[in-house]
């Protein structure tokens, strides 16, 4: 093949590699046409899934590997979890300790017009291999919580809330709200008054 002469029948390595990507690409268009169709005995009718008080957060990069994409974080209203009494909402924030907070955390999938209620408790772990791994750890530490808060041995009604955590975080984010105590009262768009809203809409006069 070393003494074989190009008599110009064929094309470069570029040509080559351009050739076998519209090779893939009409593979792929071949299997859109042929065997898409054949979806349709699988489909099933969409069913509005019952609600779930658990709002779990997972991250992706378009497919690549990246060791981010193992990690859940599980955020829950305190309101929603099947707790006895006010004693064992009380005993479960003292056992969330700094993974507890009145606010919603960010990225939570949780709006700020949400009533608050008893706050939220957020949990993340990354610790394993497997994404479904690190949601059953979330799931099983949730669910010991919850039986522990729900255990009237000792209901820690003398144990004040401890809030550094909120405090500490606010001054960290610089935004001025540990001042004058406005962490948890600074005033928002959804304490304005709904009685001093217009009945109609105030008509602007014309040339403004």
């Amino acid at each position: 093949m070393l003494d074989y002469d190009f008599d110009d029948d064929d094309t470069t390595s570029a040509g080559h590699l351009m050739l076998r990507e519209q090779r893939q690409v009409l593979h792929y268009l071949r299997l859109i046409e042929h065997e898409m169709p054949k979806l349709v005995a699988y489909r099933k009718p969409f069913t509005v899934p019952e609600h779930s008080p658990l709002i779990v957060r997972s991250l992706e990069y378009g497919g690549e590997d990246h060791p981010a994409t193992s990690k859940r974080v599980v955020t829950v209203a305190v309101d929603d979890l099947p707790l006895t009494d006010k004693h064992s909402v009380h005993k479960i924030k003292l056992l969330a300790g700094p993974r507890w907070s009145l606010k919603p955390p960010t990225n939570s999938g949780v709006s700020d017009t949400q009533s608050w209620g008893n706050g939220f408790i957020k949990i993340s772990c990354e610790d394993f291999l497997h994404p479904a791994q690190n949601l059953k750890w979330i799931s099983d530490t949730l669910d010991r919580l919850i039986g522990e808060a729900n255990n009237k041995k000792d209901t820690f009604a003398d144990v004040p809330q401890d809030v550094r955590h909120i405090y500490s975080m606010a001054r960290k984010a610089k935004r001025g709200e540990h001042l004058r105590g406005r962490v948890h009262a600074r005033p928002t768009i959804r304490d304005f008054p709904q009685e001093w809203l217009p009945d109609k809409p105030i008509s602007r006069p014309e040339g403004m």
